[in-house]
């Protein structure tokens, strides 16, 4: 299975750190945001990765180079000018083989276990679906969620269920900026589009053929200051307090 990181984004409500530094480089807990993603991603078996390039984007590439010193495999597809997040999937393709693929945001945090989603391109291939949306509860900075499930399900049987854009009677969540997407949700869409996800997912779900899962775990978004500051000092304090658990050697 391969994986996509979108990591071309400008960063605006960081500025001014954004103006001299990617995003995606920017430190949390000892390191970069996106090598955050990669190891997860490693951790997961999933070891061939395309990133996405524009707002100063040699800087990440020369940060990350080929992978090697992560033992992954990254390629990368540069846009001159961002193109939003479907359009930016949507031109990278070529790196990312026939079969679905995994995408996440690089300047997202979180514990979400990617291996299971083995499990879940498995299910997409014989239910001919074409994504598979992570949903977090709505974060403060998002009381209106963006999606519900479109029956009542319980946590075992989430990933099964549909999603719906307008009109459920059921909870609304946050997409969490992780899926899993068939090379065929980008249909018609050229290289070099400038085009956002949300208007391929809707199209899809028009066709019931997206479902998604709930997940409740540990999930930050970092898109501000105030953020970015308060998911260093959480990392570095679960640091410092598993160092200090650790037994003294004789």
């Amino acid at each position: 299975m391969r994986a996509m990181i979108l990591a071309a984004g400008r960063g605006e409500r960081l500025r001014p750190r954004t103006d001299i530094c990617p995003k995606p480089l920017l430190d949390v807990g000892g390191k970069p945001l996106i090598v955050w993603q990669i190891e997860r991603l490693r951790s997961a078996g999933i070891i061939d990765i395309a990133i996405n390039l524009s707002w100063l984007g040699d800087q990440i590439e020369a940060k990350l180079g080929d992978g090697r010193q992560f033992n992954v495999r990254l390629r990368y597809s540069y846009e001159p000018e961002a193109l939003e997040t479907g359009g930016g999937v949507a031109t990278a393709l070529p790196l990312l083989g026939n079969e679905p693929f995994v995408c996440v945001s690089a300047d997202v945090w979180c514990e979400y276990d990617y291996s299971g989603l083995r499990r879940i391109v498995a299910e997409m291939n014989e239910r001919r679906t074409l994504a598979h949306l992570i949903l977090v509860p709505n974060p403060d900075f998002h009381p209106e969620g963006d999606f519900a499930l479109d029956i009542h399900v319980d946590d075992a049987a989430e990933a099964a269920a549909a999603l719906a854009d307008e009109g459920s009677p059921h909870q609304r969540y946050t997409f969490g900026n992780i899926g899993i997407y068939h090379p065929k949700l980008f249909d018609g869409v050229a290289p070099g589009t400038r085009m956002k996800l949300v208007t391929l997912f809707r199209r899809a779900m028009a066709r019931r053929l997206v479902t998604g899962e709930v997940y409740h775990g540990r999930w930050h978004n970092i898109g501000t200051e105030a953020q970015l500051i308060a998911l260093d000092a959480a990392l570095r304090e679960s640091s410092q307090r598993a160092t200090s658990a650790e037994p003294a050697s004789e």
